[in-house]
């Protein structure tokens, strides 16, 4: 079997690797990066709907941190080194100017993902430093008497006193995230928490969410009820699909919702008028309805919310009010109307699958990974950046600015003679 040296191995040409070697590449270490499948950064070229979200402008460490609720302990340290404010100015000085939007998301202002693709493929070149092997998977890790000497593919051994593995988690496996680095670290004494789909949509059984596919909420109130209490809640936007519901604010409760389905049923409630009370919503309906009174019901309602919701709410079997003229609605359609718009209820049965996740949690526990330098801590020459770890956080820019900081500290690390 055909052997080669290299300084560092970076397996995973996804945007933690391309960091991670091209940084090693810019210190001037000898850099071989392994990617499975034809292209560097195929994942990175379809993310935030081919725009790429590249980060979350907060720039205050602190306050960033707080979106990982579960791991800012650990993140505090790789963050003192590469942080937000580093990845504007990486990205900002390499030519690719950034602009931010609502909830403080920052894309290339091109709005193209490939152009963020194309600024690490540079970055990657400009050393002259690394090489890189495309449609290459690697099988397992080269270990004798217990060191980490290198990584074996179907015909060939690589062996680098340093490795970083950057092979993604198991969110949208078409990508090539199919979990094989976790394969690849269990084999090895790692402790691997299950993947498990995390930022992804929800799903539901009642047929007329189905059928409301494609309409949209622009701001209402998610609570999940569990026992007729409130495990969590959520306020935004609402896509219906269909499947069940999507959209950002459901897509970062859907971790929340899981751990909920674990102890039993968990039921949606939808409140359209988040602002009001019961009381209010019936007076404000008083108002509306004398103002109104000789139209119909669905009528008025159609400057309120989309048609077909409207549609859906006023005509439900057990209610038919819709061709209704508002004159004619009694006060207790009138109040049950009123209960159904701020509290309109509908099973969860679960998440979505891989195929539609964002993120996916699950890798090697953070209490096995030394963050000042991103290092194993039963492989010190090992490096694992990126969605190895079991880090959960919301959508919105927090999972590639992970990918950004873990990369560079490891790459920065790994590059460094000791």
């Amino acid at each position: 079997m055909k052997k080669e040296n290299y300084d560092i191995i970076v397996i995973g040409g996804g945007p933690a690797g391309m960091m991670a070697a091209g940084r090693a590449g810019e210190l001037g270490a000898r850099v071989l990066l392994i990617e499975k499948n034809e292209r560097l950064g195929k994942k990175l070229s379809l993310t935030g709907g081919r725009r790429c979200n590249i980060t979350n402008a907060e720039f205050n460490n602190r306050l960033f941190l707080e979106n990982f609720p579960e791991s800012k302990k650990f993140l505090f340290s790789p963050f003192s080194k590469f942080n937000v404010e580093s990845t504007f100015d990486f990205f900002e000085s390499r030519g690719l100017p950034l602009i931010v939007e609502d909830r403080k998301r920052a894309f290339p202002k091109s709005e193209s993902a490939e152009d963020v693709g194309f600024v690490l493929k540079k970055y990657i070149e400009e050393s002259g430093q690394v090489t890189v092997k495309l449609n290459t998977a690697v099988k397992s890790f080269l270990v004798e008497e217990g060191k980490l000497l290198g990584v074996k593919t179907s015909d060939r051994i690589f062996r680098a006193d340093k490795i970083v593995l950057a092979s993604g988690g198991t969110a949208a496996p078409e990508t090539g995230s199919t979990g094989d680095g976790f394969k690849m670290l269990k084999a090895i004494g790692h402790t691997v928490k299950v993947p498990d789909p995390n930022l992804a949509p929800l799903r539901t059984s009642a047929k007329w969410v189905h059928a409301l596919s494609g309409v949209s909420v622009d701001d209402m109130t998610l609570r999940f009820l569990q026992n007729e209490k409130v495990g969590h809640k959520a306020r935004g936007r609402l896509l219906f699909t269909h499947f069940g519901i999507s959209g950002p604010l459901v897509i970062n409760s859907a971790n929340q919702v899981k751990k909920l389905l674990k102890k039993g049923p968990v039921i949606a409630s939808i409140d359209f008028f988040p602002d009001l009370d019961l009381g209010s919503l019936d007076a404000w309906f008083l108002d509306l309805f004398e103002k109104n009174k000789n139209k119909i019901l669905k009528t008025v309602f159609k400057d309120l919310l989309p048609k077909k919701v409207v549609e859906t709410i006023l005509f439900r079997p057990e209610f038919l009010i819709g061709d209704l003229k508002v004159h004619s609605v009694s006060k207790e359609q009138r109040k049950k109307l009123g209960h159904l718009l701020k509290d309109l209820r509908f099973p969860i049965v679960g998440t979505m699958g891989f195929e539609w996740s964002i993120v996916a949690d699950g890798g090697v526990l953070p209490k096995e990974v030394d963050f000042r330098n991103m290092a194993s801590r039963l492989y010190p020459n090992l490096y694992l950046i990126g969605d190895t770890i079991d880090i959960n956080r919301p959508s919105g820019g927090f999972s590639l600015q992970l990918c950004w900081t873990t990369g560079w500290v490891a790459g920065t690390d790994a590059a460094e003679v000791k």
